[in-house]
């Protein structure tokens, strides 16, 4: 078992975290992680350092985190993956399980990003033409202009 400030120090904690935690008095990251002011962002710092929690414990905590938002899967694939990862991290489903429903949710993932893509791309060649076309407009208007100022001053005349 480490010392609190050998620990902060050889997982690179943030200053703040690192200020806070040598202030607090405990000894240890394990006086740390049961204190009830511990900020949820460093609680969940310190559990994804390696070896602090295990393998099981950080799907489960995954997939928590995504239930929260289960109402944004919107295809059953992606769904299927998520239950399948709390199969596994339980001992219920097999690697073989885990990886083919990780391969369906990763096609919806490509097949949403390449439509998300498509829509940016054509969004932005949208633009770049309206862009193109409004900057040829000012282009012949100010050329339009200059003959008009060339037609009306023929000729420079330097005013001393």
């Amino acid at each position: 078992m480490s010392t609190l400030k050998n620990w902060l120090e050889e997982h690179g904690a943030c200053e703040d975290g690192s200020r806070w935690a040598l202030r607090t008095g405990c000894e240890t990251i394990e006086e740390i992680w049961l204190r009830d002011d511990l900020k949820p962002v460093w609680r969940i710092w310190i559990a994804t350092r390696n070896g602090m929690v295990s393998d099981r414990v950080l799907r489960k905590f995954a997939c928590a985190c995504v239930r929260q938002v289960w109402h944004l899967l919107t295809d059953e694939r992606s769904r299927n993956a998520v239950e399948v990862a709390e199969r596994f991290a339980d001992g219920n489903a097999t690697k073989e399980e885990l990886k083919q429903a990780k391969h369906a949710a990763c096609a919806v993932a490509c097949a949403a990003a390449c439509a998300a893509a498509c829509a940016a791309a054509c969004a932005a060649a949208c633009a770049a033409a309206c862009a193109a076309a409004s900057d040829a407009a000012s282009d012949a208007a100010r050329e339009a202009q200059a003959k008009i100022l060339l037609e009306l001053q023929p000729r420079l005349e330097v005013q001393p």
